[in-house]
């Protein structure tokens, strides 16, 4: 469907199309501009493929001088501007305005140094995920952020989202991985912030790029942290008969002071899914199933899974498999890798949620949100980062039948809102793009969205870049609050909030 931005947040301009690629095109070659309706058409969308808006025009620079002519020009003459990687991006964080200029950033695409002495890695933010460890292998070196689109996902796109991925619960999210960017402002000026020192005077100004979702500038460069590939790697699957008691046994893996690489949850609709699809080895016959893998040197390895071992029988687990051997290890991570495009061999269609809750609390929202599928008629599978609490419910629907994809909706706000109530957030590692804003309206006060749109009118007074996105505006969160109300959502002293 066609989304648009609230009109609270849209930018008008009164540039002409045909006057302004002339101006673009003194600075960009013919074939890196896009206006014609069949060749905007691949750019209408990212991975959140059920909102659609066309851009007005498409800019593919290969430079940065050219990236930054394009801003400029937007600059200039009060033209949004919307930056976008690869487009797998969850959360309608890369959707184009269609009365702005998507900056597409597929052509800086170049590992520019592969520093092995230390261990760092300068790249384009074009660059995919996965060629960075593919890179730096040689040198027994990898780069640790792995999402799961980590073959098609590219460095830009992940700092934007603050990415994580499977291992983000013993190494971190992208933020912690990111020694240094080059950026260009919303006028064009390239900054650059960070370095290779554990510390730098003034603000953390690199901390807060990362994860701004495109709001504050655009990425031309990045210097990434390399870390050598762990001495040994080995991973468990545990079986539970239910969903309650694997996520008991995840909360009671890190209550007892275990720090695994990874630690993975499925439910039995994903185990299948995965099964019939990678053949990873998953008994489909397990209500819920957990992965959790240690690394490091061998004898703490060792060491460290025999107390997981214990952990997950102690909490009920009917069986507890240990890799064979690196290919049985790398089949059971390829099930979980393959999990979203498993579900779409089962679905029609599926909307990917992303929030985050404490860990105490998994098993209780996992509870209840089976009985927010119920109530709504429609299923919910659920995999997830379990260490860190992030979960990714996929809710099942079909969107040939009326109606569906708005009652998919509704729940998945649902869910994000059930996060919020237990002490959680609406987003871990997908952003709020779009898919979130109104969330964000509960998520935070009125006081605490008017500091962000703050900082955000510091580095962007016109709100040029990806308006709409990830922060709602005051008026937005007070239709939204009155909305609530009127559906008996939400009292009407919480309207204050708003």
């Amino acid at each position: 469907m066609s989304y648009r931005v609230h009109p609270s947040e849209r930018i008008q301009h009164r540039m002409d199309k045909a006057a302004f690629l002339r101006m673009l095109g003194e600075y960009l070659k013919p074939d890196s501009l896009l206006s014609d309706l069949e060749d905007l058409r691949p750019f209408e969308c990212d991975g959140l493929s059920a909102y659609r808006t066309l851009p007005w025009i498409v800019a593919l620079p290969e430079t940065i001088e050219q990236a930054q002519a394009v801003l400029k020009l937007c600059h200039q003459f009060g033209v949004p501007v919307v930056a976008r990687g690869a487009g797998t991006g969850l959360s309608g964080g890369a959707l184009p305005v269609d009365n702005g200029v998507l900056l597409t950033m597929a052509k800086f695409n170049r590992i520019l140094h592969l520093d092995p002495i230390n261990r760092v890695a300068r790249v384009q933010p074009g660059v995919r995920n996965a060629a960075v460890s593919e890179s730096a292998a040689a040198y027994g070196l990898y780069y640790a952020p792995d999402p799961s689109s980590q073959i098609a996902c590219t460095i830009g796109g992940n700092i934007a989202e603050n990415a994580g991925g499977l291992h983000c619960l013993k190494y971190g999210l992208t933020v912690h991985n990111v020694l240094g960017l080059k950026i260009l402002t919303v006028d064009g000026e390239l900054i650059e912030l960070g370095g290779s020192g554990l510390d730098s005077p003034g603000y953390d100004l690199l901390a807060l790029i990362t994860g701004s979702e495109g709001l504050f500038a655009v990425i031309v460069e990045a210097t990434l942290r390399l870390l050598p590939v762990p001495e040994t790697a080995r991973v468990l699957l545990a079986a539970f008969a239910s969903v309650e008691q694997a996520g008991l046994a995840v909360a009671e893996i890190i209550g007892a002071g275990l720090l695994p690489a990874g630690l993975e949850m499925m439910d039995n609709l994903i185990i299948r899914a995965a099964e019939a699809f990678v053949h990873a080895g998953y008994p489909v016959d397990a209500e819920a199933i957990v992965l959790c893998e240690m690394d490091g040197m061998t004898e703490q390895v060792a060491t460290d899974l025999v107390k997981a071992q214990e952990i997950f029988v102690r909490m009920g687990a009917f069986e507890v498999r240990l890799a064979k051997n690196e290919a049985e290890r790398k089949k059971f991570w390829a099930g979980r890798k393959a999990a979203f495009t498993a579900v779409g061999r089962i679905s029609p269609d599926y909307y990917c949620m992303d929030g985050t809750i404490p860990r105490r609390r998994l098993a209780e929202v996992l509870q209840r949100i089976a009985e927010l599928s119920a109530d709504y008629g429609i299923g919910v599978a659920n995999v997830f980062h379990a260490g860190d609490g992030n979960l990714h419910p996929l809710i099942l629907y079909d969107a040939n039948q009326p109606g569906q994809l708005d009652k998919a909706e509704e729940l998945g706000g649902k869910i994000l809102e059930l996060c919020v109530a237990v002490g959680g957030t609406v987003t871990g590692e997908h952003g709020v793009g779009m898919e979130k804003i109104n969330q964000m309206c509960i998520q935070f006060t009125s006081a605490e969205l008017a500091q962000f749109h703050a900082v955000k009118s510091a580095f962007d007074p016109k709100g040029l870049l990806n308006p709409g996105k990830a922060v709602p505006t005051l008026h937005r969160c007070a239709e939204f609050g009155a909305m609530h109300v009127h559906q008996g959502v939400l009292p009407h002293a919480d309207l204050e909030r708003f």
